[in-house]
């Protein structure tokens, strides 16, 4: 009569002391690193060169756009270019062409004094008259007008090329940089090694818009356990701490460690937050995401959103 209750009461407090030392919770999931690539120029798709399970590499191709345009755009910006390097090869010629005007012009005002110098002798002599000094007077004053307006033609010519670059040949080469930069991004690739997911939606004449995700790649390794424990569960829980994965598609259990705890209650990171400064307020246990990591690579593959049950030993790190 005694043995049947003692052993309740011994397998009740085993249990009891037991839990004590753990916490678990079922809402946890298998997440992975999900990557949705997009386009980074508008244009209709030629060619796709993936399906939903397909495994990609890094740098594979994935699907073609359209690239007419983009080469007709190129070759405009090529040949604005072009005519931006022909208009500073002109100012360059032109203000070279300026400076045998300033030379010309000055040797031009040496003859025209010197013929003043003669006549102002003459003139003192009594041997010309005073309307021939004037007019040699003026002819100087006329070539020194003259070497100043081709002084000032060369220093406009020379402000008008730049110490280095020209700013418009510069604004063209960016033009060209641009057009064959989005010319080489028709041909979308994979930024990381995964499973293809999404594809059905990539068809060919399909319009890919830029930043609108096209086709997903879902990360094959690195998964890992998103466990939302209740807040009351968190007291003795810490990173390192051992913990036990149950995956409900498969049988077994996968041994893993809490890597990092949440910052924040998921609520906090809801599109909407709850705002609880209201007369209305009812307390509702919050959750923590908890990551869990895997201690060695899973033998199965870890499907991202497959359901699992988590056990995290407390008693321990």
């Amino acid at each position: 009569m005694l043995a049947v209750p003692l052993l309740i009461l011994a397998f009740g407090l085993y249990l009891w002391l037991s839990s004590g030392g753990s916490q678990s919770t079922d809402n946890a999931q298998v997440k992975t690193d999900i990557v949705s690539v997009t386009a980074q120029v508008t244009g209709p798709v030629i060619a796709a060169s993936v399906e939903d399970g397909d495994h990609v590499e890094q740098g594979d191709v994935l699907f073609r756009i359209d690239p007419a345009p983009f080469q007709v755009a190129l070759e405009q910006a090529q040949a604005q270019l072009a005519a931006a390097r022909l208009q500073t090869t002109q100012l360059r010629t032109q203000a070279a062409g300026t400076g045998a005007d300033i030379t010309g012009a000055r040797a031009n005002l040496g003859i025209k004094r010197n013929a003043l110098a003669r006549q102002q002798a003459l003139l003192g002599k009594g041997f010309t008259t005073r309307a021939d000094y004037e007019d040699a007077l003026n002819e100087v004053r006329a070539a020194e007008t003259a070497l100043a307006d081709a002084q000032a033609r060369s220093a406009n010519a020379n402000a008008a090329i730049a110490p280095g670059e020209q700013p418009s040949v510069a604004q063209a080469q960016a033009a060209v940089d641009k057009a064959r930069l989005d010319l080489e991004r028709t041909v979308v690739r994979a930024p990381m090694a995964g499973e293809i997911a999404n594809a059905g939606r990539l068809q060919v004449g399909t319009q890919v818009v830029s930043g609108v995700g096209a086709v997903s790649i879902v990360r094959g390794e690195g998964a890992w356990i998103e466990a939302n424990f209740k807040e009351k569960q968190l007291a003795e829980m810490q990173p390192g701490q051992k913990a036990t994965i149950k995956i409900d598609a498969y049988s077994g259990e996968f041994e893993g460690h809490v890597e990092s705890i949440g910052a924040g209650t998921g609520s906090e990171f809801s599109l909407l937050p709850a705002q609880n400064a209201n007369g209305n307020w009812v307390k509702v246990t919050q959750r923590v995401p908890v990551r869990i990591a895997f201690d060695k690579t899973p033998a199965r593959p870890m499907i991202a959103g497959l359901s699992a049950d988590v056990s995290v030993d407390t008693g321990g790190k």
